[in-house]
């Protein structure tokens, strides 16, 4: 007999290490047995199961280079995953819905913040929902302009993290009320496909060496709810604003020894307003630099009305952080929310041209190798997510 989910298209993941063909959408569809289609040895996480919390299955996982794959049934998860491991590691979530992240039914949950009255003043890195780097240190903000110091030897962590259909939340509050992550990446790569991030300040940090990718997902927030050192590609997803303050990007750029692309990306996009009843119409900034070296470009991406008419703002009047080593820039947006007459008279976003545009215009042109800064480290990266049948 041929069933629904037999129809489900087969693709490979191509994985680091030992590269296995599954069908995602198959290991995804729930059915009696919830493990059908999924990779050989995929742990299972759910009420009832052996594993019942997503962190006790991560933990049960060798610290080796072998791809692991984790399958978690519908639910409401409060806890904090962190991942160390270097080895290939994928969280699919059960769904069956695999293309639509606005029906995802598992949700990672955590209620964190720092710098306020009631939580105190620490590192954002104790806050995150997710948190994917090789050690803690590694995953420290720190402050000032060059932020927490790794130490040398550090070793880069996961090579090839992949989430599909799972939602990551940190609500704290209902609004900016200090730091509270829903994403923390550093000295990883890490893939999202089909995902959704929710908080209303900081909600994807992007740390130090740092790579992620985000595909047909959300993120929603207030406050810099972009930010890091890394390197983010936001891929054909929604940036949804709860609100305004700050800016969508707060990117604070490292030096390095060699010429890097560090920075984050936001092709074919949508920057939306997360419901009506906001009164936000030209109050938010595309971004404002965290420090000098900030790098962000929202590219053929859809901005509503809620966007400030100078786009990218200063940091603030009496400390601007922008000079000649600062990228805010734009390139051939739409919508209401772009006014190329209010970008001129702002004189702080970069209309790009196509030739400025180019050195940032695809994956393999942003995303390097760790330590060497060599171009061209794409190959964690799904680039078929889509998953075909019905």
């Amino acid at each position: 007999m041929v069933t629904t989910k037999s129809l489900l298209s087969v693709f490979s993941l191509g994985l680091l290490g030992t590269a296995q063909a599954y069908s995602r959408g198959e290991c995804q569809y729930p059915t009696q047995n919830p493990l059908q289609g999924c990779p050989q040895g995929t742990l299972l996480v759910g009420a009832g199961q052996k594993f019942t919390s997503i962190q006790s299955a991560v933990l049960s996982i060798p610290n080796n280079t072998v791809p692991y794959y984790i399958l978690i049934l519908p639910g409401n998860y409060t806890e904090q995953v962190n991942v160390t491991r270097p080895g290939p590691l994928t969280l699919l979530a059960q769904t069956k819905y695999p293309n639509d992240n606005t029906k995802n039914s598992v949700n990672v949950i955590w209620h964190n913040a720092t710098g306020t009255a009631s939580t105190g003043s620490y590192d954002n890195a104790y806050t995150s929902t997710l948190t994917i780097a090789p050690t803690f240190n590694s995953s420290l903000t720190g402050s000032g302009p060059t932020g927490n110091q790794v130490p040398a030897g550090t070793p880069f962590g996961n090579t090839d993290f992949r989430a599909y259909n799972l939602n990551f939340i940190n609500d704290y509050l209902p609004y900016s009320a200090g730091p509270s992550l829903a994403l923390s990446v550093s000295y990883a790569n890490a893939g999202f496909y089909y995902c959704g991030f929710y908080s209303y300040q900081d909600t994807v940090y992007v740390g130090k060496l740092g790579n992620a990718y985000m595909y047909n997902s959300t993120v929603a927030g207030q406050t810099d709810f972009l930010y890091g050192f890394g390197t983010l590609w936001i891929q054909s997803s929604l940036l949804s604003l709860r609100s305004c303050g700050g800016g969508i990007t707060a990117w604070k750029g490292t030096n390095t020894t060699f010429v890097n692309h560090y920075g984050v990306y936001i092709h074919d996009s949508f920057v939306r307003a997360a419901n009506s009843s906001l009164n936000i119409v030209g109050k938010c900034a595309l971004g404002r630099p965290w420090n000098a070296l900030h790098r962000s470009i929202f590219a053929n991406t859809y901005l509503d009305d809620s966007i400030e008419p100078s786009g990218y703002i200063k940091w603030s009047a009496t400390d601007p952080r922008v000079n000649g080593n600062t990228t805010m820039a734009e390139y051939k947006d739409y919508g209401p929310g772009w006014n190329a007459t209010g970008r001129a008279a702002g004189n702080v976003t970069i209309v790009m041209t196509d030739a400025e545009y180019a050195p940032y215009s695809t994956l393999e042109k942003v995303f390097q190798e760790p330590f060497t800064g060599k171009f061209g480290n794409t190959k964690w990266i799904d680039r078929k997510p889509v998953v075909h049948g019905n």
